[in-house]
């Protein structure tokens, strides 16, 4: 199993228990006076018989409060993702902190900003570097991008899920939209891995029948459940960062009451991706402070006291549209705020231009980002061993530690030392061809390609994979949707 980071302190507090108590309660009402709506009828039989007011016209279900604190008891405080290779399994829970792959929906290029439809060698390729960072504990569905070229739409999750299990044995999260659940489960199967099922709800307040029917579907094979529902503040959702959270909490919980009803016991993790919006211009603002507030407040309330594992997708992106100190800025603060205040899974690695784009140097950038994240949160260590009162004595005033055993055995585990970060003399930078960070991660990239070859999938698992791919082509034919 993958160990990832332990957060060897509590995490960071920015509520009171009284605000969390408000908070709470408050979420609580708006299950129970305005309620959730659930766009499949299967769904709100399963609501009505937990004791759920279900109206089958407008397809809500009021939750009682009672019903929101059964369903938060039955999610366990941690579960097991299993991969294809069973050492890279991950357990999601308690103070460990995992990464996961970011995604977009095209290619950046690093020199001018400028996106493309990837080819499906540029997929691979992403897949392939990620699969070799430490620090990429596993990844979401259709990354490292949303559309692949010579790939009909319908076809980019399934195509993305067989490609993940072929170039990679990290775990992976399963996808909803247009069935893609039954051929990314089925694919799982046949290569003897989980997912994390996808089920993401449709901001405010409703779960659509795609999102239902997974949830179904997931739960049936076994799997584990990645909740979502992505929202912005100020138009799906309130502008201020209590009223989000409210809505946002009311959210995530209506789906988990739905999870529990159908399978008591299934484990979960919830995301939090609320954005911010431009109210100048529309546009979507990643990286901000109400984004990293928001964050703060809401793995506050999930790990003290629901107790339930918590990932975070703000620091997936960032608006700038190069990889540049902008990009840094933006995605930086969230991914330490989101690893202090108590997430397990942070999304990170690779993501640029908003949701628009990735590319793979920067992924490898990222995972110094990660690795410095982690070392941070792993806290140090006070023994009399490492204050070493004797060699502070034997070194005296004025001597140096250069020469002691302690530095010589101990600097590497003190500190972490980034692997494509710049971090010799002036002089030397010069006399080496004056690179920057990018020239370095593309030549880290290069050599990653080089020599890293994942585990391949076994002659039957290939076979399998291809016939399900074939089966959800000719399913998607018949409906219409490939022509």
């Amino acid at each position: 199993m993958q160990k990832g980071f332990k957060r060897n302190f509590e995490p960071i507090r920015i509520l009171t228990e009284s605000q969390v108590e408000q908070l709470h309660s408050s979420t609580l009402q708006v299950l129970d006076e305005i309620g959730f709506k659930y766009d499949s009828d299967k769904a709100l039989r399963v609501l009505e018989k937990r004791g759920c007011n279900v109206d089958y016209d407008t397809k809500v279900a009021k939750i009682p409060p009672d019903i929101v604190e059964w369903a938060i008891r039955k999610t366990p405080s941690s579960f097991m993702v299993r991969a294809r290779d069973p050492e890279k399994s991950i357990r999601l829970g308690g103070n460990t902190v995992y990464f996961m792959n970011s995604a977009g929906a095209r290619y950046a290029d690093v020199d001018t900003g400028k996106v493309s439809m990837p080819t499906l060698e540029q997929n691979n390729e992403a897949v392939i570097v990620s699969d070799a960072l430490d620090s990429v504990h596993c990844f979401p569905s259709y990354t490292p991008y949303f559309e692949i070229g010579g790939v009909p739409p319908v076809m980019s999750c399934p195509t993305s899920c067989a490609q993940r299990m072929r170039y990679s044995t990290k775990p992976s999260r399963g996808a909803q939209p247009t069935d893609s659940f039954i051929w990314e489960t089925q694919i799982a199967q046949a290569v003897g891995a989980q997912l994390m099922g996808c089920v993401e709800g449709a901001a405010p307040l409703s779960l659509a029948e795609d999102a239902c029917n997974a949830a179904f579907y997931y739960l049936e094979a076994g799997f584990p459940i990645y909740i979502a529902s992505g929202s912005l503040m100020g138009a799906s959702h309130p502008i201020t960062i209590a009223g989000a959270t409210v809505s946002h909490n009311a959210e995530l919980l209506a789906i988990i009451v739905l999870l529990q009803c159908i399978r008591p016991g299934s484990g979960v993790i919830a995301n939090n991706f609320v954005s911010g919006m431009n109210m100048q211009t529309g546009d979507l603002n990643f990286g901000t402070s109400a984004i990293a507030l928001h964050q703060m407040a809401y793995n506050q309330i999930w790990h003290d006291l629901y107790k339930i594992p918590i990932n975070n997708t703000g620091s997936a992106f960032a608006n700038s549209k190069m990889i540049d100190y902008q990009t840094a800025a933006e995605k930086l603060p969230l991914a330490m705020c989101s690893a202090l205040s108590g997430a397990n899974l942070i999304v990170l690695h690779g993501g640029i231009t908003g949701e628009l784009a990735y590319n793979p140097i920067l992924a490898v950038i990222d995972d110094d980002v990660a690795k410095t994240i982690g070392r941070i949160i792993e806290n140090f260590d006070i023994t009399d061993d490492l204050i070493g009162l004797d060699i502070i004595r034997q070194v005296g005033i004025g001597g140096t530690f250069l020469g002691t055993k302690q530095t010589r055995t101990l600097w590497q585990t003190e500190d972490y030392m980034p692997k494509v970060y710049d971090k010799t003399t002036y002089q030397e930078w010069e006399n080496t061809g004056k690179k920057t960070v990018i020239e370095l991660a593309k030549e880290r990239m290069e050599e990653i390609l080089a020599t890293h070859k994942p585990d391949p999938l076994t002659d039957e698992q290939e076979k399998d994979v291809q016939r399900i791919l074939n089966e959800a082509t000719e399913y998607y034919k018949k409906e219409g949707l490939i022509i």
